[in-house]
């Protein structure tokens, strides 16, 4: 039987197939409120740009201090249950903020507080949810469930925004509030009706001191994990600034309102939504030489958006610049969730979102100064040279310590579950002495296929995980082999 090549494929997954359901609901709900949100915040402080800054410092700061946590609950208890507990305190967010402004007592400190609680309950959610794909669809489909992921965010970045703009003007900002409440109701249904027996959840990870130490201390043993979050929070802090970036470029630089700024936004959410495409029907493995080449890419169409004369050359600029972002973002997560230990792979998440959102209040001002004191464009230039010299830097930083683009990949993708330190030994082997290499290595393969070749299980019953594992370890050093035995094309392809 030919396997299954369609750009759906995780959908196979019946519990997948319940979450990608509600989460698409739930998030244009979100993506509603945020609107709302922020056109509540701009009524009640009568137009105060600096009150909307408040509230996204207020709801995405927690990620500064919380997002590792998280990921410590990801890897000690069930990621299920923690996720009905989040999404049922966003939803009592939303409830909240709906009762107050329907009855017409809302106030602005209002805004602030529910904003924080429900920053705290996202920053919790955020590592949880990302570690929880692969136990949901496996690492065979896990490529493509975040390819499919990233389309319903996008679709949802699209729809909701659209909807809630109507909805403000007809009836009111409440209104859309108490709609997401209900949204969130079908991403709570979906956890609930999951088949729990056809999970894949890594074993628990015993609760003691200093696991988050020991979370850090993994991904700092480990070269190409250190060049990946790097480069992710160079990045994002200071590339992915959208959202100063193209008000300002659409209102000072070209003399245009809030429906041109909308357009702008639009273009690059379309691009986003085409990477997210290709995401979902990419079946080869993605190594970390497709993700440095999309961060030095998406550097690259940043500064180019950021130079263009005209309105329209810089929302056609978006587009490939909204491809390669998304590019970029599903590439970091392919390669953290398959190439970390099991039982690590929420704090690494975790540390993985304090990357991703935590530079933004420092990115965020630094690059409005910026914009005040030289020019509109200068965000999207200074942040498009920013992502360009990271990953750049990423791949001379890899070829310095020996690790082709091409090598690294392999074993990345492999889903390598060592120790740091076994994983640096092994990582050795991918050093250009394919003659020096120890007699035993093919005993020593052999010794791991023959241990894990004696539990394979009954025809019909899934794998467990910790098996699985053992498997992907066997072939990473296979592949280590094949890496060490063709030094002129790991040289090249760095």
């Amino acid at each position: 039987m030919s396997p299954d090549t369609s750009m759906f494929r995780a959908l196979r997954a019946r519990n997948y197939r319940l979450w990608a359901s509600g989460q698409i609901v739930s998030l244009i709900g979100t993506w509603m409120q945020r609107v709302a949100q922020d056109w509540l915040v701009l009524t009640l402080s009568d137009g105060n740009a600096l009150a909307v800054g408040i509230v996204m410092a207020l709801q995405f700061g927690p990620t500064l201090l919380l997002s590792v946590w998280g990921g410590v609950l990801a890897d000690r208890y069930d990621k299920r249950r923690i996720l009905i507990g989040t999404q049922i305190a966003m939803a009592a967010c939303a409830l909240a903020i709906a009762v107050l402004d329907l009855g017409g007592v809302v106030a602005l400190w209002h805004v602030y507080l529910i904003a924080l609680v429900m920053g705290c309950a996202s920053a919790i959610d955020a590592p949880v949810r990302q570690s929880f794909t692969i136990e949901m669809v496996g690492p065979d489909l896990l490529s493509n469930a975040i390819g499919l992921n990233s389309m319903t965010f996008n679709l949802a970045r699209i729809i909701g925004p659209a909807i809630s703009g109507v909805l403000i003007t007809v009836v009111g900002t409440g209104w859309v509030f108490a709609i997401n409440v209900v949204s969130f109701a079908c991403v709570i249904g979906a956890l609930l009706a999951m088949d729990v027996g056809k999970l894949r959840p890594a074993a628990a990870a015993a609760r003691e001191r200093g696991q988050i130490r020991a979370g850090f201390r993994y991904v700092w043993a480990r070269a190409d994990l250190q060049v990946l979050l790097v480069t992710v929070f160079l990045v994002s802090t200071f590339g992915i600034n959208f959202p100063i970036s193209l008000a300002v470029l659409a209102r000072n630089t070209f003399g245009h309102g809030a429906d041109s700024y909308g357009l702008l936004t639009t273009m690059l959410a379309v691009g986003t939504l085409a990477g997210a495409v290709l995401a979902a029907r990419r079946r080869e493995p993605v190594g970390i030489g497709l993700f440095l080449g999309a961060a030095i890419g998406f550097g690259v169409c940043e500064v180019l958006a950021g130079l263009m004369p005209s309105f329209t050359l810089v929302a056609i600029a978006l587009i490939p610049t909204g491809l390669l972002n998304l590019t970029f973002s599903t590439a970091a997560m392919n390669i953290l969730q398959l190439s970390v230990s099991a039982q690590l792979r929420g704090r690494v998440m975790g540390i993985y979102m304090l990357c991703f959102l935590g530079g933004t209040p420092l990115g965020a001002p630094l690059l409005g100064w910026l914009a005040d004191a030289t020019s509109a464009r200068a965000p999207l230039i200074v942040g498009g040279a920013v992502s360009l010299v990271a990953g750049a830097a990423g791949g001379l930083v890899l070829r310095r310590r020996g690790l082709g683009a091409a090598a690294v990949g392999e074993g990345l993708v492999a889903g390598d579950d060592l120790a740091p330190e076994r994983h640096d030994a092994d990582r050795d082997q991918l050093e250009v002495r394919p003659r020096e290499r120890d007699a035993d290595d093919g005993d020593r393969q052999r010794d791991a296929g023959d241990e894990v070749a004696e539990r394979e299980p009954p025809a019909g019953q899934d794998e467990p995980e910790d098996v699985a594992d053992q498997r992907r370890r066997a072939g990473v050093l296979a592949l280590h082999d094949r890496a060490a035995e063709r030094p002129q094309h790991v040289e090249r392809d760095t």
